[in-house]
């Protein structure tokens, strides 16, 4: 599998790229401080030059230069480039862990219903119809103060990390399911051939089987779908963000960026261009890296 990926040049530049993604998140506190900037100093409005009367940068191209690289942003005059930094760390830590979540669940769910059948089938195949059939943008929408108003009461202010737990909570409750299926269907595959059935007559556990047997060939649909997953939970932790349910103000986020730049984009498109640009390159990065390792692991698949 390895030597088909490395063969695959647009599957290693997206690796790269996706790394690269990564390790910027990761950094982003030690690049800010190389930087000598940090993304919640209000620069423009505590120096003069910086804004004009109406809060956009008095420099051309949103106030890029060599001290602010990426602008300022309009009306608090923060720096675009550290906002940008701990934006993707914000949403890859939220899409990362989103993913984890949905993936055990996925795995314990669908291969025990794929492998136990019968009632056990039933109930969990039922579920994850009822569960699919949500409009899950409206379910975002709706259940995320729900979930904040659990840890939070109504009159006190929300801190960023229960915003953080709300939101990896309801994007996992309805993001497991496709991956959940799609194990449930191979299992229901590989439990009638002979090395299952072998194992079964040696008299070996259920719980034996389903990890020595089954598992090991279930890794490429886990792999293939969880990194077809995580761009969608990047982009759906974004769109909540937009549309204020997700982090707010002065939490650095993609989404919360996509609304200030909604708000500015008829005088400073400079403000919207790096997050949406940074966002493009990483969700189709992440999808060539995907179709990457599905064509490694199965070179059957290739087009």
């Amino acid at each position: 599998m390895w030597r088909r990926f490395r063969r695959d040049r647009a599957g290693m530049i997206s690796a790269g790229v996706v790394l690269f993604f990564f390790a910027v998140g990761l950094l982003a506190p030690v690049i800010s401080h190389l930087y000598g900037k940090d993304p919640y100093t209000r620069y423009g409005q505590q120096r003069d030059g910086l804004l004009n009367e109406f809060g956009y940068p008095i420099a051309p191209n949103g106030g890029i230069s060599g001290e602010f690289w990426f602008g300022i942003e309009p009306i608090l005059g923060r720096d675009v480039f550290t906002q940008l930094l701990y934006g993707i760390r914000t949403s890859l830590l939220v899409a990362v862990a989103v993913t984890l979540l949905a993936t055990l669940t996925a795995i314990v769910l669908g291969v025990a219903a794929g492998y136990l059948g019968g009632r056990t089938d039933f109930l969990i195949g039922r579920s994850i119809d009822l569960l699919m059939a949500f409009p899950n943008q409206l379910f975002f929408v709706a259940f995320m103060p729900i979930v904040v108003a659990l840890f939070v009461a109504d009159t006190d202010e929300t801190p960023t990390w229960v915003r953080a737990v709300a939101m990896v909570l309801v994007l996992w409750f309805l993001g497991w399911m496709s991956l959940a299926r799609i194990l449930r269907g191979t299992v229901l595959s590989l439990r009638e051939r002979e090395f299952v059935e072998a194992a079964r007559v040696s008299g070996a556990s259920p719980w034996r089987i389903i990890r020595r047997e089954l598992l090991p060939n279930v890794v490429t649909p886990i792999l293939v779908q969880s990194t077809l997953m995580l761009p969608n939970f990047v982009t759906a932790a974004a769109g909540l963000s937009f549309l204020g349910v997700g982090f707010i103000e002065p939490t650095p986020d993609w989404g919360r960026m996509f609304a200030t730049g909604a708000q500015v984009f008829e005088n400073d498109f400079t403000y919207m261009f790096f997050p949406g640009g940074a966002m493009v390159i990483f969700i189709v990065a992440f999808n060539l890296l995907g179709d990457s390792v599905r064509d490694a692991f199965d070179p059957k698949t290739r087009h």
